[in-house]
């Protein structure tokens, strides 16, 4: 079916014909027949994996950047995905960096985006949450970003009450300090920012798990740009303050081997040419890591025989983006047909 319509979405602005698949998907989502019409055509089996104190019916889930509002929750789980990770979400709306922002590389089944995220807000966000509930099944992670006018001394405030808004709905959080379409944000990455922020959202965690009586795991997404030693400095924070795991990788400003006329546009680059990149920082954080916390891979995940790559490297689970892109959702259960 995808084969059918994606020569279709190709000649649409990628937003556009992004927000096209995301409302279809919301509609979809929205009525039980429809639901059960996508689980059908897109079923994926299920390999229980067991991470972060949490149960996924695979390990292949939606990277965040794809549903940023939570919009389409439902219909996304029936495409079999063993979880979803919207947003990121920040504290106050924020239109984003202006339009174009987001730019097919065809020719490299890459994308590159500029999104600066684009964000309802936490208020509209949960609210909805409140309102769309998503099955059982499907593990819920929420991506939470700083609002770009906040001064980077000031962004544990933001974290800290994206984090108390969306401790009831999330069956886990990732503190993203790792996009590079944020001007400043990758700078909290550095040791002594980044100590300082977790360590505060580790105590306010604790506070939230006693209160709800839940447990609520904390992940850190980190960028694939980072040094050797910025990559030590970072995952020994991450390992002292408690954190449940991480999530490698972010988006690259690498232009390494692209071939399209759109390589020159700013932005993050993901899809076919940061899986290199993707894979060797994965490699470096399993190293270094030495089994204490799960791993999430991410970035370059076009096809099954990636999947199963990361996996016996040493991922625990998988996220893909770019790869829906090029070759719909479909990849899913080819995915979880490879690994399960």
């Amino acid at each position: 079916m995808y084969k059918l319509m994606r020569p279709l979405l190709f000649r649409l602005d990628p937003e556009t014909a992004h927000r096209l698949t995301l409302y279809a998907l919301r509609f979809a989502g929205n009525f039980a027949p429809t639901r059960l019409l996508l689980h059908l055509l897109y079923y994926a089996p299920a390999k229980p994996i067991h991470a972060f104190g949490l149960t996924f019916q695979n390990p292949i889930g939606l990277a965040a950047g794809y549903d940023k509002d939570g919009i389409a929750i439902r219909g996304l789980s029936a495409l079999g995905f063993g979880h979803l990770e919207i947003g990121t979400v920040t504290p106050l709306p924020q239109a984003g960096a202006p339009r174009p922002r987001l730019f097919r590389l065809t020719e490299d089944e890459a994308v590159i985006n500029r999104m600066g995220f684009p964000s309802r807000g936490a208020e509209i966000v949960s609210k909805q949450l409140v309102v769309i509930s998503h099955p059982s099944r499907t593990v819920l992670g929420i991506n939470l970003g700083k609002n770009k006018d906040t001064p980077n001394e000031q962004a544990v405030f933001d974290y800290l009450s994206l984090l108390q808004t969306f401790a009831p709905h999330a069956d886990y959080l990732t503190i993203n300090v790792s996009s590079p379409n944020t001007a400043g944000l990758r700078d909290l990455q550095a040791r002594a920012a980044l100590e300082a922020l977790l360590s505060q959202l580790h105590a306010q965690r604790k506070l939230e798990e006693k209160r709800l009586e839940k447990h609520l795991p904390l992940l850190v997404k980190l960028s694939p740009d980072l040094s050797d030693a910025e990559l030590d400095d970072a995952l020994d924070v991450i390992l002292r303050t408690g954190m449940d795991g991480v999530i490698a990788t972010n988006t690259t400003l690498s232009r390494e081997g692209l071939r399209s006329d759109r390589q020159l546009e700013s932005g993050g680059l993901s899809g076919g040419p940061l899986g290199a990149r993707s894979e060797a920082l994965l490699g470096r954080v399993i190293k270094r890591v030495e089994g204490r916390v799960p791993i999430v891979s991410v970035g370059g995940i076009m096809n099954p025989e990636d999947a199963r790559r990361r996996l016996d490297m040493g991922a625990t689970l998988l996220q893909v983006y770019s790869g829906l892109v090029f070759h719909g959702p479909s990849l899913v259960r080819k995915g979880a047909l490879k690994v399960c």
